[in-house]
């Protein structure tokens, strides 16, 4: 008697490694105190100062100059991803994955999130968000001892992604 196949295989599901916010305000210390303070009311982690890496004397940018904020959310990502995807009116572009099935978009103002209300200090601002999925057995690339590369087969690609954020309810159009 043949086994019958019910399930696809656990290691084949993808989930949510994290979510990434990030606000960019080049030179101006201002605008880095405010996006500082929006990100604190978004996410439960404490935001950290991006900084330039590269001398770039066109922009005025030189290695250690402060342009930037982030916060990286793991935990109860999947929670803020949802009120993130409503300020977008649950619609990405295809335009919006990459190849390797990570996912960006921007919120022009952060009003639009629930759960956030208009702050006179803030006035508008907006942030980007960058989503990374994962399968099971991603760990092998970032373990400390024998790191090996992922197959190919096992990678995530742009329509597993379009996949899985359809499961969310989201349109890709």
């Amino acid at each position: 008697m043949a086994a019958t196949k019910t399930n696809e295989n656990p290691m084949r599901e993808i989930s949510l490694e994290k979510v990434t916010l990030n606000i960019g305000s080049g030179k101006n210390e201002d605008t880095l105190a405010k996006g500082l303070k929006l990100l604190q009311k978004l996410a439960p982690n404490v935001p950290v100062k991006t900084m330039t890496q590269k001398r770039i004397p066109g922009w005025g940018l030189r290695p250690g100059l402060i342009i930037g904020c982030k916060v990286t959310i793991r935990k109860d990502a999947s929670t803020l991803l949802k009120r993130l995807l409503v300020a977008k009116a649950n619609t990405l572009s295809p335009k919006n994955f990459d190849n390797r099935g990570n996912f960006a978009f921007g919120v022009p103002e952060y009003i639009d999130i629930e759960g956030l209300e208009y702050d006179p200090d803030l006035k508008i601002l907006g942030l980007e968000v960058a989503v990374t999925l994962q399968r099971r057995g991603y760990r092998i690339k970032k373990r400390s001892i024998k790191p090996a590369i992922v197959g190919k087969k096992h990678q995530i690609n742009k329509e597993d992604a379009i996949n899985y954020v359809k499961q969310l309810g989201v349109k890709v159009e």
